[in-house]
């Protein structure tokens, strides 16, 4: 019997322990579910049969080279900065792992370790990063198969609500880690644009955005992310004069966004003490140039360069960042205030359904004639559990579990998913579950 370490029973990891226990008994798999909260654990297993769920303290060394060492492959649903710890026992223990978050260089140090150990430390197999590499990856060998070179290449991605859902002025509710959401942007951003190397500061992020068509969805905004060059020589795209990977959200959010920096409210630098003696309304003003509480309003719009018609203030305005209700956090950085506050505006209700919209844009020189290659996913959730993030993000992990333990996959070592050991039978899978992209091309020439 293979026996599969699930570690985290947050948000995203739902469809992913639905996968596992769903197939344990054909497989003759040991699900074995561990967080902090073994009663959050115990819901996510939801009584299936070879499935167990156990508390695990993440930060304790022993619990998990225990948990580790009993198991043949762990899948890590943690923040990112825990991976380590877990890697570390997984080689000490000659384990598999595989995670959905970046690899770190600390991660990336551990290839030869994890080479010598026989183990493979499969990280970026979610969603973005995860579908997007899989993807593009498939696209890219395909025109290099046909003779062809890649000249331009962008990829946008947004864990988005689905239309019949979206029923506030932001067009935004928190499908996954509201941590990542508020603190986005907050590192410069570097790509290349026509063959020049482009940065994109903090404080330009939510201002320098690109419009995107998804044909059939309409219109989106994407600011891009941290490092679109970093992925250049693992993709082989050298050839291409541009290169860029953004977030899609609806029009008019980034510049709202950008209000919240101007203001301060995104700030994670430093602690707010007693501010639970605070109420939003005197929060705000405390960000805002000038004094008078009653001026507020004014003062915000001043500040911003608005007036109270603009769609922006009225954003503000929704969030009741201008009430006097208290503020329910005493110790607290003005993020943590905000991302709570935003956590109960950006709630998905029950029965209401997210979407995920990737897509990717290719500029490609095949047989001297120049073509647009567009590739789109689009992804409705289930329900309010089994939504379209938790899907995107755990099916292409569970699929490879599956895989490492049938020996479909046979590579070793620290890798993403960018060969077609990895990215033809995971997209084929994926397919069974609706998660499809959809192809078009143009004519350049």
């Amino acid at each position: 019997m293979k026996k599969i370490l699930v570690i985290g029973a947050g948000l995203s990891s739902s469809y992913l322990i639905k996968y596992l226990t769903s197939q344990a008994l054909q497989n003759n798999w040991q699900v074995t579910v561990a967080d902090s909260d073994k009663e959050v654990a115990g819901q996510k297993i939801n009584g299936a049969a070879n499935a167990f769920a156990i508390p695990l303290n993440a930060n304790n060394t022993d619990d998990i080279n225990q948990a580790v060492s009993t198991h043949d492959i762990v899948i890590s649903m943690l923040p990112p900065f825990m991976h380590i710890a877990i890697a570390k026992a997984c080689i000490m223990h000659k384990k598999h792992l595989v995670t959905a978050s970046y690899v770190s260089e600390e991660m990336h140090q551990l290839h030869g370790e994890a080479l010598r150990a026989g183990v493979l430390l499969l990280n970026e197999c979610g969603l973005d990063p995860g579908i997007d590499h899989l993807s593009a990856m498939k696209l890219i060998d395909g025109i290099k198969k046909e003779g062809g070179t890649i000249d331009a290449f962008k990829s946008f991605c947004g864990g988005l609500i689905a239309p019949e859902y979206d029923d506030n002025p932001w067009n935004y509710k928190f499908t996954w880690n509201p941590r990542n959401v508020v603190l986005a942007g907050q590192a410069t951003a570097k790509y290349l644009e026509h063959n020049e190397l482009k940065f994109i500061p903090p404080q330009r992020i939510f201002i320098q955005t690109e419009p995107v068509h998804v044909a059939g969805y309409g219109d989106y905004e994407s600011y891009a992310n941290r490092d679109s060059l970093g992925y250049i020589a693992p993709y082989g795209i050298e050839t291409a004069h541009t290169v860029l990977r953004g977030t899609l959200r609806k029009k008019g959010y980034s510049n709202a966004w950008n209000g919240l920096v101007k203001l301060g409210l995104t700030d994670d630098s430093f602690i707010i003490h007693d501010a639970g003696q605070l109420t939003y309304r005197s929060w705000l003003s405390a960000f805002t140039p000038g004094t008078g509480i009653h001026a507020l309003e004014k003062r915000v719009c001043d500040f911003l360069n608005i007036n109270r018609n603009d769609d922006l203030f009225k954003k503000l305005h929704w969030l009741g960042l201008f009430s006097e209700e208290k503020i329910a956090m005493n110790e607290a950085s003005p993020a943590a205030i905000l991302q709570h506050l935003l956590q109960q505006k950006w709630k998905l209700q029950k029965g209401e359904l997210d979407m995920i919209v990737m897509h990717h844009e290719i500029e490609a020189t095949i047989n001297e004639e120049k073509r647009k290659i567009s590739s789109s996913l689009v992804v409705k959730g289930e329900d309010e559990v089994l939504t379209a993030m938790a899907k995107t993000v755990g099916l292409p992990m569970a699929i490879a579990c599956k895989l490492i333990l049938t020996d479909k996959i046979t590579a070793r070592g620290v890798h993403i998913p960018i060969s077609a050991e990895f990215y033809d039978p995971i997209l084929e899978e994926l397919e069974q579950f609706g998660v499809k992209f959809e192809e078009r091309e143009v004519d350049l020439s």
